[in-house]
């Protein structure tokens, strides 16, 4: 802005404020080995970007092989309860949120609904920042006409509610069960195998997890019948499902710390779950499968 327009309080001219555009936003975007899947919605949730266990590079690769219409983030995009203790944030952290940033830049409508550990963003409801919209619910119209209530789900969470203390307790057993998965995974990568998350593995398997689990899937369908909503998409627990309870539809788009998942909509309004490490094991086994099958070729002296 100008002095003279500073000094009149006016607003910034369309040429000011294209030059305080970042010149990253209209960097033309590198050529990927997979062609883009376009689709009319894609939900994200509990990235927790500033954590080790976010598997940052895994979303980088899914956000590139997609173009979409709308973009949610249901909520723990960054996780404000790890930064506290400690700052850790890495140039992949930084490249996802240059990712949304541009994707928001390019035309996509993108729209952060605040988790529990992302709520320092929950007094900004209702404003934008660099395009994206921040808010506390959101209520989506499929393209079949349906109304989905979009939630993070904190707030149907008993331990979160009304025993906050319990769940800064949980979340730092959390922490040492990621950190386990990390090793695992080191190990996998040295073998040349694929990520596979032994901290979901675990969670499914484990009788208290799989109640607790089905008696949140429950809660939240229910709230949103008192909504009058045909269903209701939500994170906060990181297990992806898609359920019909009743005549409500509960989605629940999964994480990108354990199983790396999304929910997707096709321009049918058709809903499904993009199991990316699924995905990207089997490329990797295919591509495992063609190396092996190409004959071996001695070059011969000339």
């Amino acid at each position: 802005m100008t002095r003279s327009a500073k000094a009149w309080g006016l607003s910034p001219t369309a040429t000011e404020l294209a030059k305080s555009i970042p010149a990253w936003l209209d960097l033309p975007e590198p050529r990927g080995f997979r062609p883009k899947r376009k689709v009319r919605t894609v939900w994200v949730s509990d990235i927790h970007l500033g954590t080790r266990g976010c598997n940052a590079e895994m979303l980088l690769d899914f956000l590139a092989s997609i173009e979409c219409e709308t973009l949610y983030l249901v909520g723990d995009i960054v996780d404000g309860w790890r930064l506290s203790r400690g700052w850790y944030w890495p140039d992949a952290h930084n490249e996802v949120v240059r990712r949304v940033l541009k994707m928001a830049h390019r035309g996509t409508r993108v729209v952060l609904i605040a988790g529990n550990h992302d709520e320092m963003l929950r007094p900004y409801a209702g404003m934008s920042f660099g395009g994206v919209e921040i808010a506390l619910e959101a209520v989506h119209v499929t393209a079949d006409g349906r109304r989905l209530l979009v939630t993070h789900g904190d707030k149907f969470d008993g331990v979160v509610l009304y025993a906050r203390w319990l769940a800064f307790l949980g979340d730092k057993a959390y922490e040492i069960l990621l950190r386990t998965n990390r090793w695992f995974n080191k190990v996998r990568r040295w073998f040349k195998l694929p990520y596979w998350s032994l901290s979901a593995y675990l969670k499914k398997r484990v009788k208290n997890a799989v109640q607790f689990v089905c008696a949140f899937e429950e809660a939240v369908a229910h709230a949103a019948r008192d909504m009058d909503v045909d269903g209701v998409i939500c994170g906060h627990i990181h297990c992806a499902e898609i359920r019909q309870i009743g005549d409500v539809t509960y989605y629940n788009d999964g994480d990108w710390v354990e199983s790396c998942t999304a929910l997707v909509e096709d321009h049918a309004g058709a809903i499904s779950i993009v199991d990316w490490a699924a995905i990207c094991f089997e490329e990797a086994f295919a591509k495992a499968e063609k190396a092996e099958a190409e004959p071996v070729r001695i070059k011969e002296d000339a």
